[in-house]
């Protein structure tokens, strides 16, 4: 597959991409999102990847937003098919079985940051920004902002940051949960590969189905999570992995 917006490495089980337009801060068009498209669907079948490392080009965005130049000429019609194949695309990030790490090397706006919040986990550089300003252009969050944004770090900080539009720095995103830890620059992606590796020492059906069961259980009430959660349990109780991993345990070796 040719990418012009994308780069794409793969390297001990991991596959690293990287959104590659720095010359307008990484910002996400109709053809960015669609080659993110195809290969996230391509690392969901790809049985050799078992997670993901998602960052920007160069040293000042992860992804700056939305690409104003596209999104100004776009009619009704136009915009609605952006953002659903953006909301598609991004849900496919948040469900792909496998732990996507976002490494937030700078800018992480509209667009970004929901991309960011897509990820299983968000680690980002001590420089990155983070904000929602659609409304500053006459818009909405339209890649999930109003609902991923309320889940990560509640109704209020959510709906201060989409109503504000303000930006906030790596230091506040942290503090209200948005980002789960801060780096300095030059380890971003070491850091990133440390978690994976630890992740990637444990069973791996276990690891999908635990991603499932949280995913699945946000949109669910607590009672219904937990029957599907006991579900998956009994799962993964008829896998060699489960019966592989409770014999180490018990002979005390590594499974």
């Amino acid at each position: 597959m040719a990418l012009e917006n994308l780069k794409l490495e793969k390297k001990n089980s991991i596959a690293y991409v990287t959104i590659d337009r720095p010359k307008v801060l990484n910002a996400l068009n109709m053809a960015t999102m669609q080659e993110l498209w195809q290969v996230f669907s391509e690392l969901k079948e790809d049985r050799q990847v078992r997670a993901v490392i998602l960052t920007g080009s160069g040293e000042k965005a992860f992804v700056a937003g939305a690409d104003i130049n596209e999104l100004a000429k776009n009619d009704p019609v136009q915009a609605k098919a952006y953002t659903h194949k953006g909301q598609a695309t991004l849900d496919l990030m948040e469900n792909l079985g496998k732990p996507v790490i976002a490494g937030i090397n700078g800018f992480a706006l509209g667009g970004g940051c929901e991309t960011a919040m897509a990820c299983t986990i968000r680690i980002a550089v001590e420089t990155a920004k983070f904000g929602q300003p659609e409304v500053a252009l006459g818009l909405i969050p339209g890649g999930g902002g109003t609902q991923r944004l309320p889940r990560l770090v509640g109704k209020g900080w959510a709906l201060q940051l989409i109503l504000s539009g303000e930006m906030i720095s790596a230091q506040e995103a942290y503090r209200i949960g948005l980002v789960n830890e801060i780096v300095p620059a030059a380890d971003l992606i070491a850091r990133a590969e440390t978690i994976l590796k630890k992740i990637a020492s444990n069973a791996p059906i276990a690891v999908r189905f635990a991603l499932e069961a949280a995913n699945k259980g946000m949109d669910t009430s607590q009672g219904e999570g937990l029957l599907l959660e006991a579900s998956y349990f009994g799962l993964c109780a008829a896998t060699e992995d489960k019966k592989e991993g409770t014999a180490a345990f018990l002979e005390k070796r590594t499974p």
